[in-house]
């Protein structure tokens, strides 16, 4: 476990789920994301997977998201990913992946399912799609550029994080963090 940030002082706090990269995964990316010259490129220290994303939520929900994950972790195997393709949504830049053996879809089924018995999540009406966003934008680039050149990976760890508004976009806090596997 790693505590990193607190919450406390806060009457809600804006809070996700995600895998984290590897550093040199991280680097290659930040790195490629360099090319992309429309929108905000999402800093390297907010690269991540999100597994669940729960919005504002009352600052006593936290202890149950970080026991629901931290279970879930010691359960689950390193997910290997391989990058698949470039997507752009209505306002942002993803690289989407492939989730070879399906072990990240498995654990982020499982957390929903988790975090749903504990009233702080509802599951979207569309499969969960292995992504990282690299940029956002207010008009589409429509960029179709290759994909970074980084092979199987696995994330570091999975971790609950806070989320703090910014005029410049978001600050990430990894409030826990948990080896996957155990």
């Amino acid at each position: 476990m790693n505590r990193a940030a607190t919450v406390e002082g806060d009457a809600k706090v804006r809070l996700f789920c995600g895998l984290r990269l590897p550093d040199d995964a991280a680097d290659t990316i930040a790195a490629w994301q360099t090319r992309l010259h429309r929108g905000r490129i999402v800093p390297r220290d907010n690269l991540h997977l999100t597994l669940a994303f729960l919005g504002w939520r009352p600052r006593e929900d936290v202890d149950g998201v970080v026991a629901a994950l931290r279970r879930r972790c010691a359960e689950t195997p390193p997910p290997v990913f391989e990058l698949e393709r470039y997507r752009e949504t209505r306002s942002v830049g993803m690289l989407v992946l492939d989730d070879e053996g399906g072990a990240a879809t498995a654990l982020a089924a499982d957390l929903h399912e988790r975090l749903e018995r504990l009233g702080v999540y509802e599951r979207e009406n569309r499969p969960w799609l292995p992504h990282l966003t690299v940029l956002r934008f207010r008009q589409r680039p429509k960029f179709s550029p290759p994909v970074p050149q980084v092979g199987p990976f696995s994330p570091s760890d999975a971790a609950v994080y806070h989320s703090v508004l910014r005029s410049h976009g978001a600050q990430y806090f990894v409030v826990e963090s948990y080896a996957l596997g155990g």
